[in-house]
């Protein structure tokens, strides 16, 4: 890590890979010997059209996305697509169900519930949200319309450690916290959705992988830049995508490449997340918050039980280099966020850290 960098363990918008970031910076006001900066560009013109379609080309390869599917980059980040989800596959008078595993999920489900019935097919909310319901918990509704859930927990650390058998009703799954950072069998989703701010890009965009069976259905009253069907008929360019956003994911597709791909990433993820999990396990001062069967790789909550040691915690850890570890203002402790970016080293100095700290307390 460069001396003037910190270890930046934000939940989103996270860090980026350096080398991705020192690209952009040589790039930034003359790509590729055009003259002008990708900022700059027409999203039509030739120049700017390659630079989409290597990107969009490398997530279908990097995913295995099967031509059943396809890749949309759609405006609003994944909140976007909570609304976005009902409107197109809910259909008028129709439900679906819903999994209930922490924040972003009961967001998700407020949303649906303007536009159809939802059905809450699972909740965690009892042990508050620190666990993953079992395959034989799901309360499943053979007239749902698909079934959603999030796959990764950010505020609470949990993650599901199977894909949901639904019984032919369509899996909607956000996926905005590990996408890319291992690989996924996409033939089994309806729909995958993702804000980029995490694994792949700067804030402002969130990939949509949709099987092309479901789109057309949509409610009359769904705003164009909304319906899948039209995204999927303009490619994305029904009006001025987030460009600068979908150059920047492609810099970070051909970064992952050089890391091994997704299977590569499973691998580094895993091993940072043990590193962590195994000394929160080992030490008498900090405890893990999500019960050890469901917990996330990539965000990691713990807790010493005092409030105010955590909150000294933070702070000292901020000012030794290591930003973003209090944990979110709905639950409190700390979290560590170690998506793909973060290097195993940034893991290696914080777990030492956490060691002095607990020395010394």
């Amino acid at each position: 890590m460069s001396n003037d960098r910190i270890y930046n363990f934000s939940a989103g918008p996270s860090m980026l890979p350096l080398s991705v970031l020192e690209t952009a910076a040589r790039e930034m006001t003359n790509y590729d010997g055009s003259g002008q900066s990708v900022m700059e560009m027409s999203h039509r013109s030739k120049v700017y059209l390659s630079i989409f379609e290597e990107t969009k080309a490398n997530l279908k390869k990097a995913l295995s996305v099967p031509d059943t599917h396809e890749i949309l980059f759609m405006q609003g980040g994944a909140t976007f697509q909570f609304s976005a989800v009902p409107l197109n596959l809910m259909g008028d008078g129709g439900s679906a169900d819903y999994a209930i595993t922490g924040n972003f999920a009961t967001v998700a489900s407020k949303e649906a519930k303007k536009y159809g019935t939802v059905n809450i097919a699972a909740s965690s909310e009892d042990r508050n949200h620190t666990y993953i319901p079992a395959q034989p918990d799901l309360k499943l509704s053979p007239d749902a319309k698909y079934f959603y859930y999030c796959a990764n927990n950010t505020i609470y650390g949990t993650a599901w450690k199977y894909v949901p058998d639904t019984r032919g009703v369509p899996l909607v799954s956000d996926m905005s916290s590990e996408l890319l950072s291992k690989p996924v069998d996409v033939s089994k989703f309806g729909i995958i959705f993702a804000g980029v701010q995490k694994n792949m890009a700067p804030a402002g965009m969130a990939v949509v992988i949709i099987d092309k069976s479901l789109a057309g259905h949509e409610l009359p009253f769904t705003p164009k830049i909304m319906s899948y069907a039209v995204a999927i008929e303009k490619d994305s360019m029904d009006n001025t995508p987030p460009a600068y956003t979908i150059y920047m994911l492609g810099l970070v597709l051909k970064w992952l490449e050089t890391q091994g791909g997704v299977a590569g990433m499973e691998k580094l993820k895993t091993a940072k997340a043990k590193l962590l999990y195994d000394y929160l396990d080992a030490s008498a001062l900090f405890s893990g918050c999500a019960e050890k069967a469901a917990r996330s790789d990539m965000n990691v909550t713990f807790r010493t039980g005092d409030a105010e040691l955590d909150a000294r915690f933070a702070k000292d850890a901020s000012a030794a280099g290591f930003a973003n570890l209090a944990g979110h203002r709905n639950v409190g402790g700390m979290r560590a966020s170690i998506y793909n970016a973060m290097p195993a080293d940034g893991v290696t100095a914080l777990v030492e850290f956490m060691k002095d700290f607990e020395k010394n307390t």
